[in-house]
């Protein structure tokens, strides 16, 4: 098998599994907050056939394996936990914590992932920590692309509230969301700067475990 897609094909792996947790702290929390209908539709789970989006979880992250083209990095989403506002103790308060319960999800497993590398280093795997601290830069991608403020990522959310956006516009902006989301991916800035918020971020985290 070509090496690309070899390596395109484990990062896939790592992909699905990342957006799995990055879904399943989304319901979590919504569950937390009050909110039982992501609960209710079987998305409190670690299963990731319950949060795969046929865009965002398949066609996009394949299109990258076997057209290298269409990005520079693999990248994707799963299908977006539903809530009820109005089962929500404060909706503003909730929707924020909810939407950014993916990201720091994201952001904890980066963590996690490059104190695995250290330990693996510690046991003189080095295949090991070679897989853990690219699984900890995809998820560290993952944090930050969901922090774009465009439907169906994190960040729309929180622009939502802090612009005070009805959901009626929201459900509006939100139907070419996905089509806005890939033509940013094609934008040479937007990338450079997911690369260097993502790498400076690694960085650091491999300074501070000593990698």
């Amino acid at each position: 098998m070509d090496n690309h897609i070899a390596d395109g094909l484990i990062q896939y792996l790592m992909l699905v599994s990342l957006l799995t947790f990055h879904e399943f702290a989304h319901a979590w929390t919504a569950l937390k907050c009050g909110d039982d209908t992501a609960r209710l539709q079987g998305r409190v789970s670690l299963n990731p056939l319950v949060h795969i989006d046929p865009i965002g979880t398949v066609l996009l992250p394949l299109l990258m394996i076997f057209m290298p083209g269409v990005g520079q990095f693999m990248i994707g989403w799963a299908k977006p936990v539903p809530f009820n506002y109005h089962n929500l103790g404060s909706p503003q308060r909730d929707e924020v914590l909810i939407s950014m319960a993916g990201p720091g999800m994201n952001l904890l497993l980066g963590i996690g992932l490059v104190a695995l590398a250290k330990v693996a280093l510690l046991f003189h795997v080095a295949e090991v920590a070679d897989l853990c601290l690219m699984a900890a830069q995809l998820s560290l991608l993952l944090c930050f692309f969901n922090l774009i403020p465009v439907p169906p990522l994190d960040g729309s959310h929180v622009l939502r509230v802090l612009t005070n956006m009805s959901f009626e516009a929201y459900a509006q902006f939100a139907r070419f969301g996905f089509i806005i989301v890939i033509v940013l991916l094609q934008i040479r800035p937007v990338t450079d700067l997911l690369y260097g918020v993502t790498f400076g971020t690694l960085l650091l985290l491999e300074r501070l475990f000593g990698l």
